[in-house]
């Protein structure tokens, strides 16, 4: 059985693509056959993994989906790129803007990244999903398509408290669109756990979130060694394998497949 988990939040700069990228070559270390989707215009993943230019790109997520919405046959393996770490990788790019207004007027048009993505479900173990930093049609389309939603986090007040909308978000997409949607976790990234702050900040976690939303055990901390991993093209286990970070996201590829 594959499982599509969305890594999602409606704020930018608190780890998505960096966690979709880690998460899903620890997936990979674990033995897991590994799909990750770059569902964001600005194709951050897809540069995160060694595509230097992904608006050059004959084939990207935003061909799959108008394939899709005008009804054409789709060849599901169009597109995929194999990365060195051993995941796969469909690309994005600018042309998803365009996806995202023309879905406007489309049937069923929450339906039809799920169309994509069941179609994959045969080959993989994971699929993951980097969204996009909004809560518009593409992202819903993204929950639509999940069977569970990874919520990073920044350990900080405003986007903590952020979180609020797209919980309410998720939970319509349950009650109208998916009901089989579950959450993954909350995870707590771009931690400095030596801070007062940050102790308070994940007591304000526990007490909005904590009964109703699982909270892993995983905490990543603030990094520019992190940061770095983007400009390499690869994860930090490459970078380096016995960094702080490589440790978090190990143990918190353990806690996902723990979920199994």
């Amino acid at each position: 059985m594959c499982k599509v988990i969305a890594i999602c939040n409606q704020k930018g700069g608190v780890s998505k693509t960096t966690t979709t990228a880690n998460l899903g070559v620890g997936l990979v270390r674990a033995g897991k056959k590994v799909l990750v989707i770059d569902a964001d215009p600005q194709g951050n993943l897809s540069q995160s993994l060694g595509i230097e230019n992904p608006d050059e790109l004959e084939v990207a997520l935003p061909n799959i989906m108008e394939q899709i919405m005008t009804g054409e046959e789709v060849d599901v393996t169009q597109g995929i790129v194999h990365h060195k770490e051993g995941l796969d990788l469909m690309p994005c790019n600018i042309d998803l803007s365009a996806v995202d207004v023309s879905l406007v007027h489309v049937l069923s048009r929450e339906f039809i990244m799920k169309t994509y993505v069941d179609s994959m479900r045969e080959f993989y173990d994971y699929i993951l999903i980097d969204c996009m930093p909004s809560l518009g049609v593409i992202t819903i389309n993204s929950l639509t398509a999940s069977d569970s939603v990874l919520i990073p986090v920044q350990a900080a007040y405003l986007p903590v408290k952020g979180l609020e909308q797209l919980i309410k978000t998720i939970s319509l997409v349950k009650k109208l669109l998916n009901q089989e949607i579950q959450f993954e976790g909350i995870l707590i990234s771009m931690l400095n756990a030596r801070t007062n702050y940050a102790k308070d900040i994940m007591e304000l976690i526990m007490e909005y979130y904590g009964e109703a939303i699982p909270i892993f055990e995983s905490k990543i901390p603030f990094s520019v060694k992190a940061a770095e991993t983007s400009a390499a093209g690869v994860s930090i286990f490459t970078l380096d394998k016995k960094h702080p970070v490589a440790q978090a996201y190990e143990k918190l590829t353990e806690e996902v497949i723990a979920h199994e």
